[in-house]
């Protein structure tokens, strides 16, 4: 067996000592996604329950009542440690600007962001919300969130991994309209569109939905506000997964089509990785971002 993520250990004690994920999930500065997801990684590799989970309660079984003897100690010692390096974490200043796609940053920054002021209260973080790519040798941000690679030298990028992207849909929508059985279903006067809609309309061709750009009855550059068109029951878009199972009363559409992978990357100048506040952020948005959703508390959406 390989050794075990001391992050994943440290989640299951903070859940068994707390009580409950979101308790332990405040404890740490983590998102309950986030703490959930490491604790089923830990049993993963064991093996083994480590709670039995009745209901909304977690109860420790009695595997999980041994493991929890051992990480006491670890725990002690890392918390130790972690005194001692406190202090150069707190004194961390300055500014880190982020750039990421306006859904990006209202849906999956928040949460991570919370983490990155636990652990740095004096750092400055700005998001820079913009579909467009931001230009890091200009310095417009210190760090993107990206689709793609570097796109220029200067730049060190990091594949964090995956996700994908669906057609959702409101569960009222679902109600008044049916489910759609086929690609050519989707297109309609309910089907959203993004400001380029020839683009856009060209790609959806191409996965055979048959839509030409002036067939778009509601049309927005934002597509936070595409999506709350969409969580309002006003029409079907696509989204990123990890931001739709994030949401309530959404579904969504032929989950078994075929779909493009879209990567997810880190990216900054080569000449910011020296920075302590830099690396740390990037150390925290490479855990969070790079971590596949799990659970959330009150999630319609299948991804």
């Amino acid at each position: 067996m390989r050794s075990l993520d001391w992050n994943h250990l440290r989640a299951f004690h903070a859940t068994a000592t707390a009580g409950s994920l979101s308790a332990a999930a405040r404890q740490l500065g983590l998102t309950q996604p986030t703490l959930s997801r490491q604790v089923q990684s830990l049993e993963e590799q064991l093996g083994v329950a480590l709670f039995e989970r009745p209901g909304r309660k977690l109860v420790l079984t009695p595997t999980g009542h041994e493991m929890l003897k051992h990480i006491r100690t670890m725990a002690d010692a890392a918390q130790a440690a972690a005194l001692t390096a406190g202090g150069e974490m707190q004194e961390l200043r300055g500014r880190v600007c982020i750039s990421a796609s306006d859904s990006v940053a209202a849906y999956l920054l928040p949460g991570i962001v919370a983490r990155l002021r636990a652990e740095a209260p004096r750092l400055t973080i700005e998001i820079l919300a913009a579909n467009e790519l931001s230009d890091l040798h200009q310095r417009e941000a210190d760090i993107a969130i990206r689709h793609q690679p570097p796109d220029r030298p200067g730049l060190a990028g990091q594949h964090l991994r995956d996700t994908e992207a669906g057609f959702y849909a409101s569960e009222n929508w679902i109600a008044r309209n049916g489910m759609p059985a086929t690609l050519t279903e989707l297109a309609g006067d309910d089907l959203l569109g993004f400001d380029d809609t020839a683009r856009f309309s060209a790609y959806l061709r191409g996965t055979g939905i048959p839509m030409e750009a002036d067939d778009f009855r509601l049309v927005s550059s934002s597509s936070v506000t595409v999506w709350e068109m969409v969580k309002r029951g006003l029409g079907v878009a696509p989204m990123l997964c990890d931001i739709a199972e994030r949401t309530p009363g959404v579904v969504r559409l032929l989950p078994d089509l075929a779909t493009t992978p879209v990567p997810i990357w880190l990216v900054t100048h080569d000449a910011l990785q020296a920075s302590p506040r830099i690396r740390l952020v990037l150390k925290v948005l490479a855990e969070e971002l790079g971590a596949r959703t799990g659970e959330a508390g009150n999630r319609n959406a299948e991804c």
